[in-house]
């Protein structure tokens, strides 16, 4: 009998969560193949079967767990089940057709009578995501179907059905623990609040130039480089050079010292499911723009999978949130600790503004940085964000750092 124990994961990290069983109790596993997934203060990784063998599972979802603590076993002495062949008949055109339940009327049966109601694909896929009851819609496309716009209408109603068969909704409550990833966000951002002299100043740069940049370069972008080209990358570009100008940007406090780097590992903010994480991208400063969209990809995909590392999720430099992609127009983002500045990007909203005179209408985009005023004083705060607005307005200025004209002519 092989016994599998919770890994150790990290000096600092002495609990875990058991977010989920990949396998339950009877299953013959193969050796490596994923059992159970974990979640530490700091990131999920996966449990792998030492061996191959019927499981048998200790420990319960939800539960916390030490190190060294017995996750589950698995007899290798048991035979593995011999594969069966299945034959099918190739399958006739699929209908679409959602079950809802409807009360019979008085009748000596009292089974609830079954009502088929058809739904478009486009329709059934959409109550599927948003988890819609079919019975909630009220249908108006062709022979009585449900189309998208029907499960659109009730999505902007929720909890109201068609006017004739309206109800009180349920007053229902539930309580749901904690998740360890969710504990350790709260506790760090008090942290930071508490123990930060925090302040934000703000900005606004105006995207017409990154727009065009996009527009006339994107598809022999992602032709050459295999992946789309953004806004982040034009951001933590423009952040690497303004880190390098505004060094104390870039620092940290360690005990009475002031710890310097002289190199950009920007933290980009990635909502998930259970939460925010930050994972990290190395030397910003000596990547491409290529590699930074790869880069964003990548992570995005193992935050959203739960795949990230603990090492992709510490020693961040600065850190890049991103609220524009929820529809925030300004916000005051809170410092990721013990670094000593984040950024705040927010949504580009066509405004009227004035050059030499006219009013004219431009993408405009607001920018937020709060910073720790320990570190930073207000000369190197509006110093650092005015450097990024320059270079974002002025996307030439990212190859070299500096202006052309200024270059050639040695000023």
């Amino acid at each position: 009998m092989i016994e599998i124990k919770v890994p150790t994961v990290g000096e600092s990290i002495s609990e875990v969560q058991l977010l989920r069983w990949n396998k339950k109790t009877g299953d013959y596993v193969e050796r490596d193949q994923v059992i159970a997934e974990l979640e530490s203060e700091k990131a999920t990784f996966e449990v792998n079967a030492e061996k191959a063998g019927v499981l048998t599972t200790i420990a319960a979802e939800g539960d916390q767990l030490k190190m060294g603590e017995l996750l589950a076993t698995i007899d290798e002495t048991a035979k593995a089940p011999q594969a069966t062949i299945e034959i099918t008949a190739p399958k006739p055109p699929v209908v679409t057709t959602i079950q809802a339940t409807a009360p019979t009327q008085k009748s000596a049966a009292s089974e609830p009578a079954t009502v088929e109601m058809k739904a478009t694909p486009l329709a059934s896929a959409l109550l599927a995501e948003k988890k819609v009851d079919p019975s909630q819609v009220k249908p108006t496309g062709p022979q009585g179907k449900i189309v998208k716009d029907d499960v659109l209408k009730a999505l902007e109603q929720p909890g109201k059905l068609p006017f004739e068969n309206q109800t009180l909704s349920a007053r229902e409550e539930r309580k749901e623990k904690m998740s360890n990833l969710r504990k350790t966000i709260a506790k760090r951002l008090v942290e930071a609040k508490n123990g930060t002299a925090m302040l934000t100043t703000f900005n606004e740069v105006d995207m017409s130039a990154i727009l065009a940049v996009r527009a006339a370069y994107k598809d022999k972008f992602k032709e050459v480089h295999g992946v789309g080209l953004g806004f982040m990358s034009f951001f933590t570009k423009a952040c690497s050079v303004a880190l390098r100008e505004w060094p104390s940007v870039n620092a940290s406090i360690d005990a009475d010292t002031i710890l310097y780097h002289d190199y950009a590992d920007i933290g980009i903010a990635v909502s998930t499911p259970r939460g925010l994480t930050v994972p990290v991208m190395r030397n910003v400063e000596s990547m491409s723009m290529a590699d930074v969209e790869k880069k964003v990809a990548e992570l995005a995909v193992k935050a959203r999978d739960s795949k990230l590392t603990a090492e992709e999720l510490t020693g961040g430099t600065f850190t890049i949130t991103n609220g524009g992609v929820f529809g925030s127009l300004m916000s005051t983002p809170i410092i990721n600790a013990p670094q000593s500045a984040i950024l705040g990007m927010h949504k580009i909203q066509e405004r009227p503004t004035v050059e030499k005179g006219q009013v004219v209408v431009r993408p405009m985009m607001y920018l937020a940085l709060s910073y720790d005023h320990r570190i930073i004083d207000g000369r190197e705060s509006v110093g650092f964000l005015v450097r990024v607005k320059e270079l974002l307005e002025n996307p030439a200025q990212l190859l070299i750092g500096k202006d052309p004209v200024k270059t050639l002519l040695e000023i």
